[in-house]
Order: structure tokens, then sequence, then C-alpha cells
């Protein structure tokens, strides 16, 4: 803090809010003395105020980084889930497909099968 109160920022519903107008009120420049302090306090929240950009501005990169990041995860997983879906249903068509060729075969085998004996039959009957 300096000699006019200045640096001091306080977080407000409408932003931020010095609360240095009412530390300065009456506070006089006349002499040299006071200006040039008047001079080093505004400089001091000049730096002060950059200070607070500087690292408002870095929490902001990296929140910009991190739903950066995020919005990638996002496509990257629901890119993987469709993938697995896809293979899922490939897999299941493959399996259906050989279950169905296994059936027409044992139907096949069953009707050669059951016409054996009326071909046996006819052999012997001539």
């Amino acid at each position: 803090a300096s000699a006019l109160g200045l640096g001091h920022a306080a977080a407000a519903k409408g932003g931020a809010t010095a609360d240095t107008a009412e530390a300065n009120a009456g506070k006089a420049i006349s002499t040299q003395a006071l200006a040039q302090a008047a001079l080093a306090a505004i400089n001091q929240a000049i730096i002060s105020k950059d200070k607070i950009r500087a690292n408002l501005g870095s929490i902001q990169n990296r929140l910009e980084n991190t739903i950066t990041n995020l919005t990638i995860q996002a496509e990257n997983l629901q890119a993987a889930e469709s993938r697995i879906s896809d293979v899922d249903v490939a897999t299941e068509m493959t399996e259906f497909t050989r279950q169905q060729i296994l059936t027409q075969a044992a139907v096949a085998m069953l009707a050669q099968a059951n016409s054996l004996p009326q071909m046996a039959l006819q052999l012997i009957s001539g």
C-alpha cells in the first residue's frame, strides 16, 4: 500500500473496484514531494494492475488449453466407442453367419440321413 492508498483492489459484483477514491479524498499534490509521492503510488498501482492482468491472462490460457484438451478427449472417446461398436457388430454378424451355415449343413445332413433307409428299402425291394 502506498501513501495514497493505491493498489488495493477488491472484487465486487460488477467487476474490480478500487477502494482508493475514499482513501485519496482531500489529498493534495500542491508540493513537489506530494506530487512525486502520488506519481509513485500511481506507478505502483499500474504495476499491480499489470501483474493482476498477467496472472489473469495466464489463468485464461490454462483454462482455454484445458477446454481444448477436454474437447479433443471427448472426440477421441466418441471415435473409440464408435469403432468398438462397429467391431462388435462385425463380430456378431460373422458369428451369426457361421451359425447359419452350421444349421444349414445340419439340416442337409439330417435330410440325407432320413433318406438313407428309404434308399436301402428301394435297393432291397428292387
